[in-house]
C-alpha cells in the first residue's frame, strides 16, 4: 500500500502544481525553459504512474475489503466510463461544444471515470486509488475554472461535427477498452 500511496502523491502531487503554487511554476517554467520543465514534470509523473500501477497492483494481492458491492454495478460502473472517454477524447480534438462549454472536458471525464471505479470497487487501494483521483479532479475542475474566469478566457468556435468525432472516437476507444483490454489488463471484465 506504501507503493501505492508514494506514487499517488507524486503523480497527483506532480499534476497539482498549478493548483496550489501556480507563482512558483511559472517562475521555474521560466527559469529552465520549456523542454527542461516539461522533461521533469513528465519524469515525475511516468515514475508516480508506475508506482501506481505497481502499488495497486500489490495491494490487490491482499485486499482489504470495506463493503459490500453487487456484482450489477459493475455495469453501470462501465456505463459510467463511456461518458469518460467522450470528454477526454473532446479535450484534445479542437472546436468541440464539449470543451467550449464545460472548459475542461478532461478532467470531467476524470472525475466520471473514478467516481464509476469507486461504485464497483470495494477495497481500501480502490478507495485510495480512485477517491484520490476523484477529489484531484474535483478540486482541479474548480480551480482550473476560476482561473479561466479571472483571465476572461474565451472558447473557440465549435463545430458539431467535432463533437460528433469526439463521441464517435470516444465510443471506440470505450468498446475497445471494455470489451478487449480491461479483462487481461486489471482482471475484471465490465459485462462479463
Amino acid at each position: 500500500m506504501t507503493l501505492l500511496i508514494l506514487g499517488l502523491v507524486l503523480f497527483l502531487g506532480t499534476h497539482s502544481v498549478r493548483i496550489v503554487a501556480d507563482p512558483w511554476r511559472t517562475r521555474q517554467f521560466a527559469r529552465l525553459g520549456e523542454l527542461k520543465w516539461k522533461l521533469a514534470y513528465s519524469a515525475l509523473s511516468a515514475a508516480g504512474l508506475v508506482l501506481i500501477v505497481y502499488g495497486y497492483g500489490q495491494a490487490r494481492l491482499d485486499p482489504l475489503l470495506l463493503w459490500q458491492t453487487p456484482v450489477w454495478m459493475r455495469h453501470v460502473a462501465a456505463l459510467f466510463t463511456l461518458p469518460a472517454f467522450v470528454l477526454l477524447v473532446a479535450a484534445y480534438l479542437p472546436g468541440t461544444h464539449m470543451k467550449a462549454r464545460i472548459g475542461h472536458p478532461m478532467l470531467a471525464g476524470v472525475k466520471l471515470w473514478a467516481l464509476a471505479h469507486l461504485l464497483a470497487n470495494n477495497t481500501l487501494a480502490d478507495l485510495l486509488l480512485f477517491g484520490s483521483f476523484l477529489v484531484w479532479a474535483i478540486i482541479d475542475f474548480i480551480v482550473s475554472r476560476r482561473r479561466d474566469r479571472a483571465e476572461h478566457r474565451r472558447r473557440p468556435e465549435a463545430a458539431l461535427r467535432n463533437d460528433a468525432a469526439a463521441a464517435a472516437i470516444g465510443l471506440l476507444a470505450w468498446f475497445t477498452v471494455v470489451r478487449y483490454l480491461h479483462a487481461p489488463l486489471f482482471g475484471v471484465a465490465p459485462f462479463g
